[in-house]
């Protein structure tokens, strides 16, 4: 994820794209210019132009957990012992780096991380749990609470409204 874009004024046909994309990123460029009312050469130099200034950062499939067989999502905070510069990032490319830690967050107050993770069972969990924790020196406290039940899951992001 990029931390530098270019702020642009989003109008309406911009907006009408963002929404029809957060809703199904696999329309084709002639369904996305019919859908938005606009004509498919718009559509494409929009979506490109929102692409390039960093307001579009990636087009995914989005996976059925129950399709894959379900697994254990769990959410960790974790509190360092040494919040130095250094030491807050060490452990950031660490968690960033391994496959089950699908969101890493730096907070305040309270952990220096939240982590949410998916991983296939408890034994996978247990060898994660070594490999990013037991095994850091630096990791002075390890919360983790386990998922129950799903009750939402969005990925959308609300959109302003268009200005003029």
């Amino acid at each position: 994820m990029s931390n530098h874009f270019a702020m642009i004024d989003l109008d309406a046909t911009d907006l009408r794209l963002l929404d029809l994309l957060q809703t199904d990123a696999s329309l084709s460029n002639l369904a996305l210019a019919a859908r938005s009312h606009t004509s498919p050469a718009t559509a494409l130099r929009r979506v490109r132009r929102l692409v390039d200034a960093g307001v579009i950062e990636r087009r995914v499939a989005l996976l059925s957990p129950a399709a894959l067989g379900e697994g254990l999502s769990v959410i960790v905070e974790i509190t360092l012992d040494r919040q130095g510069a250094e030491h807050l990032e060490a452990f950031e490319q660490r968690a960033v780096t391994d496959a089950a830690v699908q969101q890493c967050w730096r907070v305040a107050p309270g952990p220096d991380f939240v982590l949410v993770l998916r991983v296939a069972d408890m034994p996978a969990y247990q060898a994660l749990v070594q490999r990013l924790f037991t095994q850091d020196a630096n990791v002075r406290n390890v919360k983790a609470y386990f998922a129950v039940k799903r009750a939402k899951f969005e990925t959308r992001l609300p959109l302003p409204t268009a200005r003029g």
